[in-house]
């Protein structure tokens, strides 16, 4: 089985080699690696360049197009149409990833199956601190690091650092109820199960996208895997300037319509860039 990890990145070239830089420490690496760029400008891409180039054995791709306001859904579109590999890994590039997130992802893929798992937020003035370092030692991940931090601020913070045995944290996870929602920032799915359903809605800009992606999904007969204590992804606080209020009443609306309608496909999905 070929595995893809996608990363989305959009204007946030430090958050990106940061992400990227959890890469080195993974248990298991993926087979090859997209970043999906928004339509980021030449500083991004001379990054993934040089990256790519001191890390040949990552198989690093850049697919990107034009900005032309926020188009999440179609890049990841795009990245999709364009990856030979069977199983797919996403996370957003403001996000650095667990030791253990590839292969615990990997390790629970199965036909008729999607993962989802879930963050540990960072303050803004962690964020604005964090170190390549810091990212190369592992302490992004550690306990002490994350409560001086101020990021673990609840019990299920905690638990996603916690020296327990993975075998405790799976069944935790299996029997602590939790909605399995697809995020974008941390979750996976065969990609024939993603064309299934034609991928991502185009339509939806910010706001909800991906969780109506995971609803069409189920609705599809996939069933929902949480990571949520054994594959955690630390995410860098950023601003949000691009929330759009009126938008996101809309596709609430629309995420409704989706449950309700049993709907598994969408009209403005990924089978237009399959000639890409």
């Amino acid at each position: 089985m070929k595995s893809e990890l996608i990363v989305s990145t959009f204007q946030s070239p430090r958050a990106l080699r940061l992400s990227l830089l959890s890469l080195l420490g993974q248990e298991r690496k993926p087979d090859s690696i997209a970043v999906a760029d928004d339509g980021s400008g030449p500083e991004t891409a001379n990054l993934i360049k040089a990256f790519a180039s001191d890390h040949g054995d990552l198989n690093i791709r850049h697919v990107w197009h034009e900005d032309q306001g926020f188009r999440k859904s179609v890049i990841l579109n795009k990245a999709i149409a364009t990856s030979d590999a069977d199983y797919l890994i996403f996370t957003d590039g403001d996000c650095m990833m667990s030791p253990g997130f590839i292969a615990r992802h990997l390790e629970l893929a199965k036909p008729g199956r999607y993962c989802c798992g879930s963050l540990i937020r960072l303050p803004e003035a962690a964020s604005s601190g964090v170190t390549e370092e810091d990212v190369a030692q592992k302490r992004v991940y550690s306990r002490d690091w994350l409560r001086q931090s101020d990021a673990l601020d609840r019990t299920t913070t905690w638990l996603k650092t916690a020296p327990l045995p993975k075998r405790v944290l799976s069944g935790m996870e299996i029997i602590w109820p939790v909605r399995r929602t697809f995020s974008g920032c941390n979750a996976s799915a065969f990609r024939d199960a993603i064309m299934a359903v034609n991928g991502f809605d185009e339509t939806m800009v910010w706001g909800g996208g991906d969780k109506e992606f995971g609803i069409r999904l189920r609705n599809s007969g996939a069933r929902g895997r949480h990571l949520r204590f054994t594959a955690p992804v630390v995410h860098l606080h950023h601003p949000r300037d691009y929330r759009d209020s009126a938008a996101v009443r809309r596709h609430r609306e629309i995420i409704r319509e989706t449950r309700s309608s049993s709907k598994t496909w969408t009209d403005s999905g990924i089978r237009q860039h399959l000639t890409l």
